[in-house]
């Protein structure tokens, strides 16, 4: 059904054709009939294979990443789909626009997109009014964190703390995203000296918070596919000397290899078919540098059950999907399930 309805969607302009998808979406999360409409459409017809990680048990491994609901306006119709976790933000503390439109492309022959958006955000307020609708049975709920476009990166650890301070009560786990390419300066916290300043009060943070709550909170850090290896080895070892929990490998990339789309040239972050390699590959080196100590989340070029078991095989423990939904629709979740890997 969704690929014959591909080429209509594909005529709205990115951005327009998100909104109307968030938006019927929401309806379903909000209207039970629809739901249920919605999940007898798309829904798997399996349920499993379930998984422990981070203290945590997911239903299924896979989820959605971040960027698509950024203000959790569609997390319980997308819950529908089958994800076993829905990862919602980015979300910064302040409400802020983003960059200007147009900032999302796709590049179809590339089976790939590229966004600016710069997080474009509600605020912390209005997701945190979100999140507490009743929750769906057994699905893991993930809020991503980041900074405000206008917060200097060297008071950006006040920004993190503050919205760990309005999630923790609220989400399963936090993902700190230091790994965005299109918020000025923001990679450069995922050096050694910037990412232990910000890492180590979070930690201390987050010690208070589970004594408040009683109950675990695990933080990922989500990083950058184009980080240089020893920027790698740093990273990671913070990482683990902070007590961080996982990974999530990775953000969009950077490099424009062997493209042949129109809108190569944009500026942003990349993302889909051609980031499958470079993931996989990242999730094999984050694998072998920390002994499978340190749970990852594989998030890059995902478009079936067959890179699934890729990323599995490479080391990753859970995956998320994003661009894979723009390109195979709405039924992906379940094609997976079905056939990826039991």
């Amino acid at each position: 059904m969704y690929q014959r309805l591909r080429p209509a969607i594909f005529r709205l302009a990115p951005e327009q054709a998100h909104r109307a998808t968030v938006a019927l979406l929401r309806f379903a999360g909000a209207l039970p009939p629809a739901g249920m409409l919605v999940r007898g459409l798309f829904g798997p017809a399996r349920e499993g294979p379930a998984v422990q990680a981070f203290g945590l048990s997911f239903p299924n491994p896979v989820g959605l990443a971040a960027g698509y609901d950024k203000d959790g306006l569609a997390w319980r119709g997308l819950a529908e789909l089958g994800f076993g976790h829905i990862e919602v933000g980015t979300v910064t503390p302040k409400p802020q626009p983003g960059n200007p439109e147009p900032r999302i492309f796709r590049l179809v022959d590339d089976r790939a997109v590229i966004n600016r958006m710069g997080f474009p955000s509600r605020g912390s307020a209005y997701l945190a009014g979100r999140l507490h609708a009743p929750r769906p049975h057994g699905l893991i709920l993930g809020v991503n964190i980041g900074k405000n476009k206008a917060t200097a990166l060297e008071e950006a650890v006040s920004d993190y703390l503050s919205l760990m301070r309005v999630f923790a009560a609220l989400a399963d786990y936090l993902a700190i995203n230091v790994s965005s390419p299109n918020t000025p300066g923001l990679r450069t916290l995922q050096s050694r000296r910037a990412l232990e300043g910000l890492l180590a009060p979070l930690a201390t943070e987050r010690h208070l918070q589970v004594q408040r709550l009683g109950r675990p909170l695990p933080l990922l850090v989500k990083l950058a596919p184009d980080l240089a290896i020893d920027d790698l080895d740093d990273a990671l070892d913070v990482i683990l000397s902070t007590g961080m929990d996982g990974v999530i490998v990775s953000n969009t990339t950077l490099r424009r290899e062997n493209l042949r789309s129109l809108h190569a040239g944009e500026t942003g972050g990349l993302s889909g078919a051609p980031l499958k390699k470079i993931n996989t590959e990242l999730v094999r080196a984050v694998t072998a540098r920390t002994a499978g100590k340190l749970p990852i989340v594989a998030s890059g070029g995902i478009a079936g059950p067959e890179d699934v078991r890729e990323k599995l095989d490479a080391g990753a423990v859970l995956v998320q999907l994003y661009t894979g939904l723009i390109y195979e629709g709405p039924g992906l979740v379940r094609k997976v399930l079905a056939q990826g890997f039991v």
